[in-house]
């Protein structure tokens, strides 16, 4: 089996690779393969995650390259996890919104808007690329924002499904407070990629979220930064994006007063590269825990471990995958993070109950924006940048979305020919 992930010489690769090494019985990859314009960057990464490999035991090979095409030629599956502008841009995504009184945030709002023009056309062009090297290959979308990202390659025809970290993260917290494995905890996780709410928390069959907000109510509050009486109220789990809608004004006086997480990551990133460079480390640090993405290496190697079939079994997995009738109010286009069967070459979202008024009209709306978001990031315009962010709930009025729109073409014109 051969494993690309486009975009390895993230200073997150070594989690991935280190969930391959430790499941190497789930999903046996003979090579991995690391493609990556930075080559100084991807050689440090590629060093440390052979190390890995070797201290596992794992047998197979880790190669690094720069030449896209011969990355992805004769891939099984192909990860992107690509940031296009770095943590430059993110910074910028994450500082101009807060100019207008509004969040800055890489996926969510003005910021999110940013980084999928910028995106999309990318993740496009790579994507034609796998289709003609390796026709057969499974895209998996790790790429932010991970909903519109999947979408754009779903209406292009590309075998594709996009991965979140949420649910799994929800998942193992959740276990640890019932002291049950894992592999027992179901979620009831819907609605749209970074506007998700876990409905039930089912271990073997049973439904245990009520007892988990009567014991834990208060400290599963504090994870997500909203208030303990507003969880128990609402009796569900709003993933940590949701505070971005339910807080909004409390967050940008927040953003205002504090450095951006990407000068943060920025910062852990430069200290990984001095890690990284020392030939005799050979696991992940612990500094790799405040980069983000916490379980995203198990998530991607139990997902492309059902795609490509090496699961004895249909597995079920959240994931963003089409809509289709799953929820009835939304188009059959749009894409939704739910759990669905994985398996037999499909992906298949399950039935679901219908989400509640609370819940569907904010998903609605989001869904309204993304779809207007793709289309400018695949037809360009100042017009459609313009209408989408009046669609978005978080801008939703005229001189907002005038300001928010002549500060994101200023600040992506390098990244943008149309701006």
């Amino acid at each position: 089996m051969r494993l690309t992930v486009v975009g390895g010489g993230s200073t997150y690769t070594p989690e991935l690779v280190d969930g391959l090494a430790r499941l190497q019985d789930v999903l046996p990859v003979e090579e991995l393969v690391l493609v990556d314009p930075a080559e100084e960057r991807l050689e440090l990464v590629g060093g440390l995650g052979r190390r890995i490999l070797r201290r596992y035991g794992h047998p197979g090979v880790l190669t690094t390259t720069t030449d896209l095409d011969a990355g992805v030629a004769d891939a099984d599956a192909v990860l992107l996890q690509l940031r296009v502008g770095g943590q430059a841009a993110r910074n910028e995504d994450e500082t101009w919104p807060l100019e207008c009184g509004c969040v800055g945030q890489e996926t969510t709002g003005a910021g999110g808007l940013a980084k999928a023009l910028r995106t999309v056309p990318v993740v496009l062009d790579i994507a034609e690329r796998v289709r003609k090297a390796s026709p057969d290959a499974w895209i998996v979308d790790f790429t932010n924002p991970v909903g519109i990202v999947t979408r754009a390659l779903l209406e292009s025809g590309h075998r594709a499904v996009g991965l979140c970290n949420v649910a799994i993260g929800f998942q193992r917290r959740f276990a640890a407070m019932l002291d049950v494995d894992p592999g027992r905890v179901r979620l009831d996780h819907v609605g749209l990629n970074h506007l998700t709410w876990e409905r039930r928390v089912l271990v073997d069959g049973e439904d245990r979220l009520p007892a988990l907000l009567a014991a834990h109510g208060d400290e599963i509050a504090d994870d997500i930064e909203l208030p303990g009486w507003l969880v128990r109220q609402l009796g569900v789990v709003p993933s940590y994006y949701l505070r971005y809608y339910y807080a909004h004004d409390e967050v940008v006086r927040e953003l205002r007063s504090s450095p951006s997480r990407a000068a943060r990551v920025a910062e852990i990133e430069r200290e990984l590269l001095e890690m990284y460079a020392d030939e005799r480390l050979d696991s992940k640090p612990e500094l790799l825990t405040q980069r983000g993405g916490a379980f995203y290496s198990e998530a991607a190697v139990d997902l492309c471990a059902a795609l490509l079939g090496r699961s004895t079994e249909t597995d079920v997995q959240v994931v963003n995958v089409r809509n289709g009738d799953t929820f009835p109010f939304l188009p059959p286009d749009a894409v939704v993070e739910v759990p669905a069967t994985v398996g037999g070459g499909a992906v298949t979202p399950l039935r679901a109950e219908p989400l509640a008024p609370l819940h569907a009209g904010l998903v609605s709306a989001v869904t309204a924006y993304e779809h207007l978001a793709l289309e400018a990031a695949l037809l360009g315009g100042r017009a459609r940048v313009f209408e989408a962010l009046l669609a978005h709930p978080l801008v939703g009025q005229v001189e907002l979305a005038e300001g928010l729109t002549d500060r994101l073409l200023a600040h992506n014109r390098d990244y943008l020919p149309w701006a």
